[in-house]
Protein backbone atom coordinates (compact mmCIF):
# COMPACT_ATOMS: atom_id res chain seq x y z
CA UNK A 1 0.00 0.00 0.00
CA UNK A 2 2.74 2.83 -1.24
CA UNK A 3 0.12 5.15 -3.00
CA UNK A 4 -1.40 5.05 -6.52
CA UNK A 5 -0.19 7.12 -8.97
CA UNK A 6 -2.09 9.93 -8.77
CA UNK A 7 -1.45 10.41 -13.00
CA UNK A 8 -2.28 7.37 -13.67
CA UNK A 9 -4.06 6.92 -17.30
CA UNK A 10 -7.47 5.53 -17.51
CA UNK A 11 -8.27 4.97 -13.72
CA UNK A 12 -11.61 4.59 -13.56
CA UNK A 13 -13.74 2.83 -10.20
CA UNK A 14 -13.56 -0.73 -9.32
CA UNK A 15 -16.35 -2.82 -9.03
CA UNK A 16 -15.79 -3.53 -5.48
CA UNK A 17 -16.56 0.77 -5.41
CA UNK A 18 -19.21 0.15 -7.12
CA UNK A 19 -20.89 -2.30 -5.10
CA UNK A 20 -20.12 -0.43 -1.84
CA UNK A 21 -22.20 2.54 -3.19
CA UNK A 22 -25.01 0.14 -3.21
CA UNK A 23 -25.29 0.61 0.15
CA UNK A 24 -25.73 3.85 0.23
CA UNK A 25 -28.25 4.11 -2.04
CA UNK A 26 -30.38 2.31 0.56
CA UNK A 27 -29.58 5.40 3.45
CA UNK A 28 -30.68 7.62 1.05
CA UNK A 29 -33.65 5.93 0.19
CA UNK A 30 -34.53 5.70 3.68
CA UNK A 31 -33.39 9.39 4.68
CA UNK A 32 -35.69 10.65 1.79
CA UNK A 33 -38.63 8.63 2.81
CA UNK A 34 -38.77 9.74 6.49
CA UNK A 35 -37.97 13.18 5.54
CA UNK A 36 -40.57 12.89 3.11
CA UNK A 37 -42.64 11.86 6.12
CA UNK A 38 -42.08 14.28 8.69
CA UNK A 39 -42.10 17.18 6.40
CA UNK A 40 -45.62 16.26 5.41
CA UNK A 41 -46.58 16.74 8.58
CA UNK A 42 -45.26 20.17 8.70
CA UNK A 43 -42.96 19.37 11.61
CA UNK A 44 -40.28 21.41 9.79
CA UNK A 45 -37.32 21.75 12.39
CA UNK A 46 -37.46 18.19 12.92
CA UNK A 47 -37.52 17.18 9.52
CA UNK A 48 -34.55 19.33 9.17
CA UNK A 49 -32.60 18.34 11.61
CA UNK A 50 -32.90 14.83 11.28
CA UNK A 51 -32.18 15.19 7.70
CA UNK A 52 -29.16 17.46 8.72
CA UNK A 53 -27.87 14.41 10.69
CA UNK A 54 -28.70 11.79 8.17
CA UNK A 55 -27.35 13.34 5.25
CA UNK A 56 -24.16 14.48 7.04
CA UNK A 57 -22.97 11.10 8.73
CA UNK A 58 -23.71 9.44 4.84
CA UNK A 59 -22.00 11.89 2.37
CA UNK A 60 -18.89 12.02 5.31
CA UNK A 61 -18.77 8.44 5.11
CA UNK A 62 -18.99 8.08 1.38
CA UNK A 63 -16.56 10.64 1.15
CA UNK A 64 -13.77 9.14 3.66
CA UNK A 65 -13.70 5.97 1.79
CA UNK A 66 -13.76 7.57 -1.48
CA UNK A 67 -10.68 9.71 -1.23
CA UNK A 68 -8.58 7.10 0.64
CA UNK A 69 -10.01 4.87 -2.10
CA UNK A 70 -8.46 6.93 -4.67
CA UNK A 71 -4.96 7.22 -2.92
CA UNK A 72 -4.57 3.74 -1.85
CA UNK A 73 -6.99 1.24 -3.45
CA UNK A 74 -4.58 -2.12 -3.64
CA UNK A 75 -7.56 -4.23 -4.34
CA UNK A 76 -5.76 -7.17 -1.87
CA UNK A 77 -7.88 -9.47 0.29
CA UNK A 78 -7.08 -7.04 3.23
CA UNK A 79 -8.84 -4.23 1.29
CA UNK A 80 -11.75 -5.98 0.48
CA UNK A 81 -12.18 -7.46 3.99
CA UNK A 82 -12.58 -3.82 5.34
CA UNK A 83 -14.55 -2.48 2.82
CA UNK A 84 -16.76 -5.38 3.54
CA UNK A 85 -17.07 -4.59 7.04
CA UNK A 86 -17.77 -0.92 6.22
CA UNK A 87 -20.40 -1.90 4.50
CA UNK A 88 -21.77 -3.64 7.32
CA UNK A 89 -21.48 -0.14 9.25
CA UNK A 90 -22.96 1.38 5.98
CA UNK A 91 -26.39 -1.27 6.61
CA UNK A 92 -26.31 -0.48 10.32
CA UNK A 93 -26.84 3.45 9.85
CA UNK A 94 -29.63 3.09 7.85
CA UNK A 95 -31.65 0.97 9.98
CA UNK A 96 -31.18 3.80 12.55
CA UNK A 97 -32.49 6.29 10.31
CA UNK A 98 -35.89 5.68 11.08
CA UNK A 99 -35.23 5.53 15.05
CA UNK A 100 -33.73 9.40 14.78
CA UNK A 101 -36.04 11.05 12.64
CA UNK A 102 -39.09 9.50 15.65
CA UNK A 103 -36.63 10.50 18.34
CA UNK A 104 -36.64 14.08 17.21
CA UNK A 105 -40.30 14.49 15.68
CA UNK A 106 -41.96 12.86 19.50
CA UNK A 107 -39.45 13.40 21.92
CA UNK A 108 -36.94 15.50 23.36
CA UNK A 109 -34.33 13.21 23.42
CA UNK A 110 -32.02 12.57 20.38
CA UNK A 111 -32.30 8.43 19.71
CA UNK A 112 -29.61 8.07 17.31
CA UNK A 113 -28.05 5.37 18.80
CA UNK A 114 -28.23 2.50 16.11
CA UNK A 115 -26.90 5.37 13.12
CA UNK A 116 -23.91 6.00 15.47
CA UNK A 117 -23.23 2.50 15.84
CA UNK A 118 -22.61 2.25 12.00
CA UNK A 119 -21.16 5.11 11.50
CA UNK A 120 -18.65 4.12 13.99
CA UNK A 121 -17.92 0.60 12.49
CA UNK A 122 -17.54 2.22 9.65
CA UNK A 123 -15.05 4.51 10.51
CA UNK A 124 -12.68 2.49 12.66
CA UNK A 125 -11.76 0.15 9.69
CA UNK A 126 -11.32 3.23 8.13
CA UNK A 127 -8.91 4.33 10.96
CA UNK A 128 -7.02 0.34 10.23
CA UNK A 129 -6.91 1.14 6.72
CA UNK A 130 -4.98 4.60 7.14
CA UNK A 131 -2.92 2.81 10.23
CA UNK A 132 -1.99 0.03 7.24
CA UNK A 133 -0.98 2.96 5.00
CA UNK A 134 0.80 4.48 7.42
CA UNK A 135 3.19 1.38 8.12
CA UNK A 136 3.81 0.68 4.39
CA UNK A 137 4.07 3.89 3.02
CA UNK A 138 6.64 5.54 5.09
CA UNK A 139 6.56 8.87 2.35
CA UNK A 140 3.48 10.09 3.71
CA UNK A 141 3.37 8.73 7.12
CA UNK A 142 2.68 11.58 8.58
CA UNK A 143 -0.19 12.67 6.30
CA UNK A 144 -1.75 8.85 7.04
CA UNK A 145 -1.16 9.30 10.80
CA UNK A 146 -2.83 12.60 10.92
CA UNK A 147 -5.84 10.92 9.09
CA UNK A 148 -6.05 8.87 11.67
CA UNK A 149 -5.77 10.79 14.75
CA UNK A 150 -8.43 12.62 13.34
CA UNK A 151 -10.96 10.16 12.90
CA UNK A 152 -9.75 8.25 16.10
CA UNK A 153 -10.72 11.45 18.05
CA UNK A 154 -14.30 11.90 16.69
CA UNK A 155 -14.67 8.64 16.91
CA UNK A 156 -14.93 9.06 21.01
CA UNK A 157 -17.20 11.72 20.49
CA UNK A 158 -19.73 9.45 18.54
CA UNK A 159 -19.39 6.60 21.04
CA UNK A 160 -20.24 9.83 23.49
CA UNK A 161 -23.34 9.70 21.65
CA UNK A 162 -24.24 6.40 22.27
CA UNK A 163 -23.58 5.84 25.88
CA UNK A 164 -25.16 9.37 26.81
CA UNK A 165 -28.32 10.29 26.18
CA UNK A 166 -28.32 13.58 25.50
CA UNK A 167 -31.07 16.35 24.37
CA UNK A 168 -31.65 17.25 20.99
CA UNK A 169 -30.20 20.64 21.10
CA UNK A 170 -26.86 19.06 22.91
CA UNK A 171 -26.80 16.19 20.47
CA UNK A 172 -26.80 18.85 17.83
CA UNK A 173 -24.30 21.13 19.29
CA UNK A 174 -21.96 17.66 20.33
CA UNK A 175 -22.95 16.84 16.81
CA UNK A 176 -21.71 20.14 15.24
CA UNK A 177 -18.19 19.91 16.91
CA UNK A 178 -17.64 16.35 15.94
CA UNK A 179 -18.51 17.24 12.46
CA UNK A 180 -16.07 19.95 12.57
CA UNK A 181 -13.30 17.85 13.49
CA UNK A 182 -13.84 15.36 10.95
CA UNK A 183 -13.53 18.45 8.10
CA UNK A 184 -10.44 20.05 9.66
CA UNK A 185 -8.95 16.26 9.67
CA UNK A 186 -8.64 16.60 5.53
CA UNK A 187 -7.24 19.92 5.62
CA UNK A 188 -4.09 19.50 7.97
CA UNK A 189 -3.27 15.80 6.59
CA UNK A 190 -3.07 17.07 3.45
CA UNK A 191 -0.81 19.17 4.14
CA UNK A 192 1.92 16.94 5.48
CA UNK A 193 4.03 15.27 3.18
CA UNK A 194 2.31 16.60 0.12
CA UNK A 195 -0.50 14.97 0.77
CA UNK A 196 -2.23 11.84 -0.24
CA UNK A 197 -1.74 10.49 -3.70
CA UNK A 198 -5.78 10.55 -4.97
CA UNK A 199 -6.37 10.56 -8.45
CA UNK A 200 -8.28 13.69 -10.12
CA UNK A 201 -10.51 12.14 -12.72
CA UNK A 202 -11.00 9.06 -10.48
CA UNK A 203 -12.67 11.18 -7.76
CA UNK A 204 -14.26 13.09 -9.74
CA UNK A 205 -15.94 10.33 -11.46
CA UNK A 206 -16.39 8.79 -8.34
CA UNK A 207 -18.64 11.62 -6.85
CA UNK A 208 -20.45 12.10 -10.19
CA UNK A 209 -21.73 8.21 -9.49
CA UNK A 210 -22.80 9.30 -5.76
CA UNK A 211 -24.32 12.39 -7.18
CA UNK A 212 -26.32 9.81 -9.83
CA UNK A 213 -26.72 8.13 -6.43
CA UNK A 214 -28.84 11.04 -5.19
CA UNK A 215 -30.68 11.85 -8.44
CA UNK A 216 -32.32 8.18 -8.08
CA UNK A 217 -34.22 9.49 -5.39
CA UNK A 218 -35.73 12.21 -7.71
CA UNK A 219 -36.99 9.50 -9.75
CA UNK A 220 -38.21 7.39 -7.32
CA UNK A 221 -39.98 10.76 -5.49
CA UNK A 222 -41.26 11.37 -9.20
CA UNK A 223 -42.95 7.54 -9.80
CA UNK A 224 -44.51 7.75 -6.28
CA UNK A 225 -45.81 11.51 -6.75
CA UNK A 226 -47.12 10.11 -10.35
CA UNK A 227 -48.49 6.68 -8.59
CA UNK A 228 -50.82 9.30 -6.42
CA UNK A 229 -52.26 11.27 -9.34
CA UNK A 230 -52.62 7.92 -11.42
CA UNK A 231 -54.54 6.15 -8.88
CA UNK A 232 -56.26 9.19 -7.35
CA UNK A 233 -57.71 10.61 -10.95
CA UNK A 234 -56.26 8.38 -13.80
CA UNK A 235 -53.93 9.31 -16.67
CA UNK A 236 -55.02 12.49 -16.75
CA UNK A 237 -52.90 16.19 -17.79
CA UNK A 238 -52.06 16.47 -14.46
CA UNK A 239 -50.72 12.75 -13.91
CA UNK A 240 -48.42 14.03 -17.11
CA UNK A 241 -47.74 17.21 -15.78
CA UNK A 242 -46.35 15.55 -12.63
CA UNK A 243 -44.47 12.71 -14.55
CA UNK A 244 -42.46 15.20 -16.94
CA UNK A 245 -41.88 17.68 -14.22
CA UNK A 246 -40.34 15.47 -11.98
CA UNK A 247 -38.16 13.79 -14.40
CA UNK A 248 -37.33 16.95 -16.12
CA UNK A 249 -35.96 18.48 -13.04
CA UNK A 250 -33.90 15.05 -12.21
CA UNK A 251 -32.83 15.57 -15.76
CA UNK A 252 -31.69 18.98 -15.61
CA UNK A 253 -29.87 19.20 -12.11
CA UNK A 254 -27.90 16.14 -13.38
CA UNK A 255 -27.02 17.98 -16.80
CA UNK A 256 -26.31 20.72 -14.60
CA UNK A 257 -23.94 18.80 -12.26
CA UNK A 258 -21.57 17.50 -15.01
CA UNK A 259 -21.66 21.18 -16.96
CA UNK A 260 -18.75 22.17 -14.12
CA UNK A 261 -15.33 21.41 -15.37
CA UNK A 262 -14.16 19.67 -11.79
CA UNK A 263 -12.09 16.94 -13.31
CA UNK A 264 -9.88 19.38 -15.34
CA UNK A 265 -9.22 21.56 -12.77
CA UNK A 266 -8.79 19.84 -10.06
CA UNK A 267 -6.01 17.69 -12.14
CA UNK A 268 -4.25 21.22 -12.77
CA UNK A 269 -4.76 22.84 -8.90
CA UNK A 270 -4.66 20.18 -6.86
CA UNK A 271 -5.02 22.66 -4.03
CA UNK A 272 -8.54 23.45 -4.62
CA UNK A 273 -9.40 20.01 -4.06
CA UNK A 274 -10.78 20.69 -0.39
CA UNK A 275 -13.14 23.17 -0.50
CA UNK A 276 -14.40 21.24 -3.70
CA UNK A 277 -15.02 18.04 -1.87
CA UNK A 278 -16.63 19.57 0.98
CA UNK A 279 -18.93 21.45 -1.40
CA UNK A 280 -19.92 18.03 -2.85
CA UNK A 281 -21.93 16.95 0.45
CA UNK A 282 -24.08 20.51 0.14
CA UNK A 283 -24.37 19.18 -3.82
CA UNK A 284 -25.62 15.75 -2.42
CA UNK A 285 -27.40 16.34 0.36
CA UNK A 286 -29.53 18.88 -1.64
CA UNK A 287 -29.77 16.72 -4.75
CA UNK A 288 -31.64 13.77 -2.35
CA UNK A 289 -33.89 16.49 -0.35
CA UNK A 290 -35.36 17.68 -3.44
CA UNK A 291 -36.40 14.30 -4.21
CA UNK A 292 -37.27 14.02 -0.86
CA UNK A 293 -39.67 17.29 -1.77
CA UNK A 294 -41.12 15.15 -4.86
CA UNK A 295 -42.38 12.54 -2.08
CA UNK A 296 -43.91 15.17 0.22
CA UNK A 297 -45.70 16.06 -3.08
CA UNK A 298 -46.82 12.68 -3.82
CA UNK A 299 -48.00 12.57 -0.06
CA UNK A 300 -49.66 15.92 -0.75
CA UNK A 301 -51.87 14.52 -3.55
CA UNK A 302 -53.10 11.28 -1.68
CA UNK A 303 -54.64 13.74 1.03
CA UNK A 304 -51.85 12.08 3.62
CA UNK A 305 -49.55 15.46 4.15
CA UNK A 306 -51.11 18.16 6.65
CA UNK A 307 -49.18 21.09 4.74
CA UNK A 308 -50.82 23.79 2.63
CA UNK A 309 -49.82 23.44 -1.09
CA UNK A 310 -47.35 26.45 -0.59
CA UNK A 311 -45.59 24.22 1.50
CA UNK A 312 -45.75 21.08 -0.67
CA UNK A 313 -43.84 23.42 -3.58
CA UNK A 314 -41.59 24.65 -0.98
CA UNK A 315 -40.21 21.39 0.00
CA UNK A 316 -38.84 21.08 -3.47
CA UNK A 317 -37.89 24.82 -4.59
CA UNK A 318 -35.97 25.16 -1.06
CA UNK A 319 -33.53 22.28 -1.94
CA UNK A 320 -33.44 22.80 -5.21
CA UNK A 321 -32.11 26.51 -4.73
CA UNK A 322 -29.31 25.34 -2.35
CA UNK A 323 -28.39 22.75 -5.30
CA UNK A 324 -28.44 25.22 -8.14
CA UNK A 325 -26.61 28.11 -5.47
CA UNK A 326 -23.70 25.35 -4.50
CA UNK A 327 -23.40 24.47 -8.76
CA UNK A 328 -23.06 28.01 -9.21
CA UNK A 329 -20.52 29.13 -6.17
CA UNK A 330 -18.37 25.95 -6.87
CA UNK A 331 -18.32 26.53 -10.79
CA UNK A 332 -16.95 30.17 -9.86
CA UNK A 333 -14.37 28.78 -6.98
CA UNK A 334 -13.01 26.30 -9.84
CA UNK A 335 -13.03 28.01 -12.86
CA UNK A 336 -12.27 31.66 -11.42
CA UNK A 337 -14.60 33.95 -13.73
CA UNK A 338 -17.88 35.12 -13.22
CA UNK A 339 -19.35 37.45 -16.13
CA UNK A 340 -22.32 39.40 -17.07
CA UNK A 341 -23.33 35.69 -18.89
CA UNK A 342 -23.02 33.51 -15.71
CA UNK A 343 -25.03 36.29 -13.29
CA UNK A 344 -27.66 36.33 -16.14
CA UNK A 345 -28.13 33.20 -16.04
CA UNK A 346 -28.16 33.16 -12.18
CA UNK A 347 -30.82 35.77 -12.00
CA UNK A 348 -33.35 34.00 -15.02
CA UNK A 349 -33.00 30.55 -12.65
CA UNK A 350 -34.00 32.94 -9.30
CA UNK A 351 -36.46 34.77 -11.55
CA UNK A 352 -38.20 31.29 -12.41
CA UNK A 353 -37.81 29.98 -9.07
CA UNK A 354 -40.08 32.96 -7.53
CA UNK A 355 -42.46 32.49 -10.13
CA UNK A 356 -42.72 29.21 -9.20
CA UNK A 357 -43.79 29.90 -5.40
CA UNK A 358 -45.70 32.94 -6.26
CA UNK A 359 -47.85 30.46 -7.98
CA UNK A 360 -48.11 28.30 -5.42
CA UNK A 361 -49.69 31.11 -3.51
CA UNK A 362 -52.08 32.32 -6.10
CA UNK A 363 -54.18 28.64 -5.84
CA UNK A 364 -52.30 27.81 -8.78
CA UNK A 365 -52.39 23.43 -9.26
CA UNK A 366 -48.89 21.77 -7.85
CA UNK A 367 -48.10 19.60 -10.60
CA UNK A 368 -48.08 23.18 -12.82
CA UNK A 369 -45.39 24.70 -10.05
CA UNK A 370 -43.60 21.68 -10.42
CA UNK A 371 -43.04 22.05 -14.14
CA UNK A 372 -42.12 25.44 -13.57
CA UNK A 373 -39.43 24.45 -11.24
CA UNK A 374 -38.21 22.03 -13.52
CA UNK A 375 -37.58 24.96 -15.96
CA UNK A 376 -35.21 26.49 -13.12
CA UNK A 377 -31.80 24.16 -13.92
CA UNK A 378 -32.96 24.14 -17.74
CA UNK A 379 -32.19 27.89 -18.14
CA UNK A 380 -28.37 27.24 -17.19
CA UNK A 381 -28.41 24.14 -19.29
CA UNK A 382 -29.83 25.95 -22.32
CA UNK A 383 -27.44 28.76 -21.87
CA UNK A 384 -24.07 26.74 -21.60
CA UNK A 385 -24.94 24.75 -24.27
CA UNK A 386 -25.39 27.82 -26.44
CA UNK A 387 -22.15 30.05 -25.53
CA UNK A 388 -20.90 28.85 -22.00
CA UNK A 389 -18.68 26.27 -23.54
CA UNK A 390 -17.01 28.66 -25.23
CA UNK A 391 -16.76 30.80 -22.97
CA UNK A 392 -15.26 27.53 -20.22
CA UNK A 393 -12.82 26.14 -22.61
CA UNK A 394 -11.37 29.89 -22.78
CA UNK A 395 -11.68 30.04 -18.82
CA UNK A 396 -9.45 27.01 -18.42
CA UNK A 397 -6.88 27.39 -20.90
CA UNK A 398 -6.18 30.68 -19.34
Amino acid sequence: MRGRDPYERDRVATPLELLFDLTFATCFGLAASQFAAVLAEGRYAAALIGFGFASGAICWAWISFSWFSSAYDTDDWIFRVVTMVQMIGVLVLAIGLPRLFVSIEHGQRLDNSVMVLGYVVMRVALVFQWLRAAKEDPARRSACLAYAAAISIAQLGWVLLIVVRFTTVAAVVLGSILALIELVGPVLAERKDGGTPWHAHHIVERHSLFAIIGLGEGLVGTAVALSAVVDQQGWTLEAALVGVAGTGLTFGMWWLYYLVPSAQVLNRHRDRALVWRYGQVMIVASIVATGGGLRVAALWIQHSAHVSPPAVVLSVAIPLAVFLGSMFVLYFYLVRRFGLFDVSLALATAAIMSVAVAAAWSDISTSWCLVLLMLAPIVTVVGYEVLGYRRQAEALVD
